[in-house]
Parts: structure tokens; C-alpha cells; sequence
């Protein structure tokens, strides 16, 4: 009756078919038939070869069939940075190494290059599908197009100057036009990513989660990675990072949260009301000791928790069967409790429940009729698997995550085409990919070794330094009388906002090579009405040069500045830095935060007493945003105008540009 049977593509027979769906379906011996892009249909052998007929039939020698792998956080491209900075804390490998050598090295033929070289290693690892965030994440998803290999492309938006983008506005349009043309490709799922609550504004966070709405894409980002990050945000904002961000509307979008290490119950019942899925890394977790995520209560309370190896400059690789092993580790050891997170869960997460929590599960994470065939065979013939139990079926899932491992990978199907046969990669030539690698690798080592003295590098290896906005506003003019100045804030159309007195003590340190800046060390003294301390603080400023033109009057810069708190005596840090020449500025402050037309600015009464300069009235304003820095630039310059100033007659310098003849 052969004439009764519906032709499909290709048939895998003679497999242990491990179907992942909600039941944990599965085949012994099993078949699956595929037609185009699409199973037709799973089941018991002998059921499938009695509908079924192909052209290519596979014996799959009692092999394992089942999908593949998900891989729902990671940086693809950064397989080019591995081994990079390695045994350091998150803000000193973030902010020291990594986005400094990305801000130099970062185009679009490192991430190509990087992500062709993550891609070779993730097929062997049995990865089908992996969830990027990223810069000129356009090119990422093309090269994984092109490959054959599904992926969700998180073009990343933050409030620093990036590789692609000098500041956040052209991040966001980068992003819009980029899903725009995205949306509904076969293999490609276009989406956004506002870095982490940190290191994005509010409105970045609202902006992204309207674009991501709006295209009705996915929303990558990172939540309560570290303690630190969490304590931070609370000191800010007067609460934890999940409530922080729902404020923002970020849970209107359809929110994958990688880490989400420090949560508690309240927060997980948020995430799930809003159908938010989370990306465990335990790898990264543990090798920048983040913590240790509850995993075991997310997934008992119904959340969606894939599994993701994070970036390979964190990890370092990208070997899914290592993350799952741990995952289920991680959890017994954490609990005390060797019940929880058993293997076929484990399983589950790096399948199903990662597409679920990539909000792609219509489309794989397992082996059901009408999804895509992403599909792999594993080898559990090897020595260190043999031999095989079965008397609940639940062995195989233990088999995969606690003995086998990335090599037993012999074939790796998406979207219907073998992306590798027998071990063999199809389209990467992994030599030529070694070769290009090593060529970045040497580079990055030059301009490291050139810059592992920087002052920038010193500051931030120290702890605590953040960069502060990019865009700094200001006018100055010199006064002769304060007094009317004083009168005018007072009479004029301001609504004041606060009042501070203080008396500052600036020492600024300068070095051999211009390029590093200058580094001020700060003393403020805060002075109440009888000119009494009620508070000292201590700071680190390292200032850049200017760097763009300037607008409206000479009133706006763009340059690079970092904050850190100044925990050490001002000896310590003459040691500690070496600069060539110090300079010191003593000063009586007057400062306002008011509102001005709505724009809030500081106005500032200064007197400089060493060196004895005299009265300067001063408008400040800082910012991310150019657009936002063109506007200010106009309200400064009139509010000058208010206080009896003249903005012509501007100060372009600082004061210690003022003092000190540098050269740029």
C-alpha cells in the first residue's frame, strides 16, 4: 500500500526521539518526517514509515534526536574578546577592558568575524538558535542568515557613546530601521535592547519597550545582575530593579531578563503576570560572582527560564551542555536539595523553555508538528556514556546533562538544512576563521598593553568610577558684584528647587600625555546658614577634552568624564596616579537647582579665593542626549540673559583651564 503514503523531504529513522513538548513525548525506537522548512510529523517508527515515504531516508543509529540547543543570552561577536580580562570584578572588566577595547576595535567586520566564529562553535555545541544583544547587531543577523542558523537580534541602546552610534538617539533610529526591515524573516527575529537600568536612562527604557510594541518584537536586556547593582538603584530611585523598571513601562514588551540573579518572590510574580521570560547564565554568574539566581523558585512559580552562556568574554565558551549540567548543579547545591532541578527540566530550559522565554516558541524549542525542524542528533554510544538504563524513561534526560557532553554532537539541522553532518561545519571554514581571529587578538593586545598604565584604567581598577553624561552645558561670565545676581534668582521667574553652600578644595593632577585628561580631586565642604560643616564629601573627576564643536555661544561640549568616590587620602592617590604637576583651585560656591521654563539648570556663584580670580555666575547642565544638549544650550545662555549676564561675553574655559596653559 506504499501508493498510500504522503511523500515528504527527508525521514529520520532509528532514533531516540526526544520530542521536549509539555508531556516529555518520546520514541524508542522513533522517526520524524520533515517537508520543506516544517516537521510533518513525530512518532514511533514504525507508525511514521507506514505514512510516510522520502527520497533521503537517515538511519540515525540509535542516536538521541531531539531539538536543538537554545543559547537565549549571549554577545556573539565577543568570542573575539575571550580571554581578553579574565579573574576581575563586573564593574572593572566592564568598564576597564571590555567597552574600552570595543569602543576602539568594535565595526562591523569584528562583529561578522565574531559572530561567523561563535556560530562554528555553537553548531557544535548543538545550538540552533542563540538570543544576541549587541552593536551593528544588522550585521549579526545577516551573518546568521546566511549561515542558516536561527537567531533573535537584539540591537543593544544605551546611554554611553557606543561602537555604532555616538549617543543614544542614533541608537534608537539604528534600531527602528533595522527591525523595520527585519520583521518576519525566516530564520531572523529582529529586536531591541536597552543595555541594563544602569546604564540607560528612563526614557531609553520607555523609548525601547514603545519600539518594541510598536513592531511587536522581543525585548532583550539585563536585570539584577549583581548586588551592587540592585543596592545602587534602590539608593537612586527608592526601589529594586523589577519595579523600577515596570514604571517604565518596560513589561509592555514582550521582556527577555537576562541573569535576574537578585530577585525576590514579589518580583518573580511580576515578571510572570507580565509573561517576561528570564535567561539563567550560570557560567557568568559564577566566574564574575554575581550570585546565584533562584532558578528553582521561578520555575515552581511557572516562569519561562531558558538557559544562555552569556558573552564568551565571561564565560569563556559557548558550550550549552556545560551551562545545563550546571544549571542543574547550581540549583542542589544552592538548595541543599539534590531533588531540585532535575535533568529533564535542565533539558527543558536549554529547549522549550528557552524558546518560551524568547517568545519564539511557536516556532521551535521542541520536536511538535507544524514547527520548524531545528533539530540535532547526539552520539550516546562513547565510553563515558555507555552503558544505558531505561526504567522510567527519565534516564536519557540525565544521560544528556550529567555525562554527555558538546562533542557527542554529530548533526545539526534548522529550518530544514543541515547546517552540520557527521562533525562536519557546512559553509565555515574554521581554519580561516583562526587565522582572522589570532590577526584581532594581536591588535587588541598592542593598544592593551599601550593603555594598561592610563589614568582611566588605574581610576576604574580602583572601584566605583561610572561615566557621567556626555554632553556638559555651560556658560560662565565674570561678575564684578554678586549681590544683584543673588536678587535676580530670587525675584525673577524661577522655581528653585534646592539651595547649597559649600566651600571646595580642588586638586587637579595632570600627566605626560595629554590625551589622558586631567584627574581633580575634590573636597567639598557643605555649609549651613551660620557657615558651619555640616558635610564632607570626597571625589574623583576625570575630565577629557573637549571633543565636538560647540553651539549657541560656545556653550556646549561633548567630552568624556568619570566619577568615582574618593575613599583615599589625597597622598594616596598622588602616589597611586603620579601625575607631573598638580594644581590646586580653592573656592566658595553658591549653588541653585532651579526650573527654568520647565528645564531644570544649576546656577552657580562662584569665588574663586586661590588663585584670587574674583566672581564667576555660571549655568550647568549635563545630559546623554545631543538633542537634549541643544536645547539646554538655548535655555542656559537665556537665563544668563535673566540674571543680568551676557552671553557673549562667555568664559569658554574652566577654571582650571584658566590657570593651567596645557596643550591638547
Amino acid at each position: 500500500m506504499d501508493h498510500l503514503k504522503q511523500t515528504v523531504d527527508l525521514l529520520l529513522r532509528n532514533a531516540i526521539v526526544l520530542t521536549m513538548d509539555d508531556k516529555l513525548s518520546q520514541y524508542e525506537p522513533g522517526a520524524l518526517a520533515i517537508k520543506g522548512e516544517h516537521i510533518l510529523a513525530v512518532g514511533e517508527e514504525g507508525e511514521i514509515l507506514a505514512h510516510y515515504e522520502a527520497p533521503v531516508v537517515i538511519d540515525c543509529g540509535n542516536k538521541v534526536l531531539m531539538p536543538g540547543l537554545i543559547n537565549a543570552h549571549t554577545h556573539a561577536p565577543m568570542t573575539l574578546l575571550r580571554g581578553l580580562a579574565d579573574d576581575l570584578r563586573l564593574d572593572v572588566w566592564l568598564l576597564g577592558y571590555m567597552m574600552p577595547v570595543e569602543r576602539e576595535f568594535v565595526s562591523p567586520d569584528f562583529v561578522v568575524l565574531g559572530t561567523k566564529l561563535a556560530i562554528a562553535e555553537m553548531i557544535r555545541c548543538g545550538v540552533t538558535c542563540f538570543a544576541d544583544m549587541y552593536y551593528f547587531e544588522e550585521h549579526i543577523a545577516r551573518t546568521a542568515a546566511e549561515v542558516g542558523v536561527r537567531a533573535v537580534c537584539a540591537q543593544t541602546v544605551l546611554k554611553f557613546p557606543a561602537p555604532d552610534a555616538p549617543y543614544y538617539e542614533e541608537s534608537l533610529a539604528i534600531a527602528r530601521d533595522y527591525i523595520r526591515r527585519w520583521v518576519g524573516h525566516p530564520l531572523i527575529v529582529p529586536s531591541v535592547a536597552p543595555h541594563a537600568p544602569y546604564t540607560c536612562t528612563a526614557e531609553i527604557l520607555r523609548a525601547t519597550a514603545e519600539l518594541a510594541q510598536e513592531f511587536d518584537v522581543p525585548l532583550h536586556t539585563h536585570l539584577a545582575e549583581t548586588a551592587s547593582e540592585v543596592e545602587e538603584l534602590r539608593a537612586e530611585h527608592g526601589m529594586p530593579v523589577i519595579p523600577y523598571v515596570k514604571k517604565q513601562n518596560l513589561f509592555e514588551a514582550k521582556v527577555t531578563a537576562a541573569h535576574c540573579v537578585h530577585i525576590d518572590e514579589g518580583e518573580m510574580h511580576t515578571l510572570l503576570h507580565h509573561n517576561a521570560g528570564v535567561a539563567h547564565n550560570p557560567s557568568s554568574n559564577l566566574k564574575l560572582a554575581s550570585g546565584f539566581a533562584p532558578v528553582q523558585k521561578m520555575l515552581a512559580l511557572g516562569l519561562n527560564v531558558g538557559i544562555g552562556t552569556d558573552g564568551p568574554a565571561s564565560n569563556n565558551d559557548l558550550d550549552m551542555f556545560e551551562e545545563m549540567r550546571l544549571a542543574a548543579l547550581l540549583a542542589k547545591g544552592v538548595t541543599n536539595d539534590p531533588t531540585a532541578l532535575p535533568a529533564h527540566q535542565a533539558l527543558s530550559m536549554a529547549t522549550r523553555l528557552g524558546a518560551k522565554a524568547l517568545h519564539i516558541d511557536h516556532l521551535t524549542g521542541s520536536l511538535e508538528v507544524g514547527k520548524r525542524a531545528d533539530l540535532i542528533l547526539v552520539d550516546i554510544s562513547p565510553l563515558h556514556n555507555v552503558p544505558h538504563y531505561r526504567r522510567d524513561g527519565r534516564e536519557v534526560y540525565a544521560q544528556l546533562v550529567y555525562a554527555a557532553n558538546k562533542n557527542d554532537v554529530t548533526d545539526v539541522m534548522v529550518n530544514g538544512r543541515w547546517l552540520m553532518r557527521n562533525r562536519q561545519l557546512i559553509g565555515l571554514d574554521e581554519d580561516e576563521l583562526r587565522i582572522h581571529a589570532q590577526e584581532y587578538a594581536r591588535k587588541i593586545n598592542l593598544f592593551l598593553i599601550q593603555r594598561e598604565q592610563s589614568v582611566l584604567s588605574k581610576l576604574i581598577a580602583i572601584g566605583g568610577a561610572t561615566e557621567g553624561e556626555s554632553f556638559e552645558i555651560q556658560i560662565k561670565v565674570h561678575i564684578q558684584d554678586p549681590q544683584p545676581v543673588i536678587e535676580a534668582i530670587a525675584n525673577k521667574d524661577l522655581e528653585i528647587l534646592y539651595f547649597r553652600h559649600y566651600h571646595e578644595y580642588d586638586t587637579y593632577f595632570f600627566f605626560s600625555d595629554p590625551q589622558q585628561g586631567y584627574l581633580r580631586y575634590r573636597e567639598d565642604e557643605m555649609l549651613d546658614e551660620k557657615g558651619n560643616i555640616t558635610n564632607v564629601r570626597y571625589r574623583l573627576t576625570l575630565l577629557g577634552y573637549p571633543r565636538e564643536a560647540r553651539f549657541d555661544g560656545n556653550v556646549l561640549l561633548s567630552r568624556s568624564r568619570y566619577i568615582a568616590p574618593a575613599t583615599h587620602s589625597l597622598r594616596f592617590y598622588r602616589e597611586y596616579f603620579k601625575p607631573i604637576q598638580e594644581v590646586s583651585i580653592v573656592k566658595d560656591r553658591l549653588r541653585w537647582r532651579v526650573l527654568y521654563q520647565g528645564t531644570a539648570l544649576y546656577i552657580n556663584l562662584d569665588h574663586l579665593e586661590t588663585p584670587n580670580l574674583g566672581y564667576f555666575l555660571e549655568v550647568k547642565s549635563r545630559t546623554w542626549s545631543k538633542r537634549d544638549a541643544e536645547y539646554k544650550a538655548e535655555m542656559a545662555a537665556n537665563l544668563i540673559r535673566l540674571l543680568g549676564g551676557s552671553p557673549e561675553n562667555n568664559v569658554t574655559k574652566d577654571y582650571i583651564e584658566m590657570i593651567y596653559p596645557f596643550q591638547e
